[in-house]
């Protein structure tokens, strides 16, 4: 009779844990190394998590990647912050909608010697000229990150072929940014580095910001949900819900102080190559 009970008692205990496991509710994200490495996710996750239940995991990879995922349908949400790629994303059918959720800035990174000589600099395009002018060391991402195309755009636009001189003075280490901000201290370099992954880096060895405030430095996220007609397996009901409380107007909406979040209303990034970022509530879109 008492294995009998203590048998009983096992199998409610096998049948609750699966109750509970099957009712436990999660989705996955693929999205930046930024807003990963800057402690975002850390801040804003568990506050989703308490007020709905659901459990985000986060897929962190460059933005590339990140839409990758979801055209293959191994993510329910999609975060990253390359607007043309994401545009092509919807076009393709993988995204439902996109919404701009918060943006911070790009900085130019460099040694204390600075031997190009761009400190104090808001052009961002003339920093890149006399950085490649002197062929002084540069570590690009090369991850197909977000970061890594606006880089690329400010080459190109700067009017600088980057390709023949690929593996000199340039290198490209198909890592994300913390693995090339370690680098670039490493080897006294410069490069282009999101401001909020920047604030939380702390082997800055002898790097500081030398460039910013050039409006061509904003940096735009956008988040969408992975279209489920496209992929069934999809988590659409838990996925939009993610989506509509990063854009909700509703109280308690989240404000960060360390990647710095910001409404884009007007107000232009920081023009100060010290300036530390600011809080602003997460748009409502």
């Amino acid at each position: 009779m008492k294995r009998q009970c203590l048998a009983l008692v096992a199998l409610a205990g096998l049948l609750v844990a699966s109750v509970a496991l099957a009712q436990e509710r999660s989705i996955t994200v693929a999205s930046t190394t930024s807003t990963e490495q800057s402690g975002l996710f850390g801040y804003l996750l568990p506050q989703f998590t308490a007020k709905s239940g659901i459990r985000v995991n986060v897929v962190a990879v460059g933005t590339g990647q990140a839409l990758d995922i979801g055209r293959r349908g191994d993510a329910d949400v999609v975060f990253v912050h390359d607007k043309a790629a994401e545009e092509k994303f919807l076009a393709e059918g993988f995204g439902v909608k996109r919404f701009d959720v918060m943006y911070n800035d790009f900085v130019v990174i460099g040694p204390g010697s600075d031997p190009a000589r761009i400190a104090g600099g808001e052009d961002v395009l003339e920093a890149l000229r006399k950085i490649a002018a002197i062929k002084a060391p540069f570590i690009s991402r090369g991850d197909r990150s977000g970061t890594h195309a606006a880089e690329l755009r400010y080459w190109h636009d700067a009017g600088i072929d980057i390709g023949p001189v690929k593996g000199a003075w340039y290198r490209e280490i198909g890592q994300g940014m913390g693995a090339a901000l370690n680098m670039a201290a490493a080897a006294n370099a410069y490069l282009l580095c999101d401001r909020g992954t920047w604030l939380s880096f702390q082997n800055r060895g002898e790097l500081s910001i030398l460039v910013a405030g050039d409006r061509r430095l904003f940096n735009q996220y956008g988040v969408m949900l992975v279209n489920p007609a496209k992929h069934p397996n999809v988590r659409a009901r838990e996925g939009q819900a993610f989506v509509d409380w990063l854009v909700s107007r509703g109280k308690g909406r989240p404000s960060w102080t360390g990647s710095s979040p910001r409404r884009a209303s007007g107000r232009s990034p920081p023009t100060r190559s010290g300036a530390s970022s600011c809080s602003f509530p997460m748009p409502a879109i």
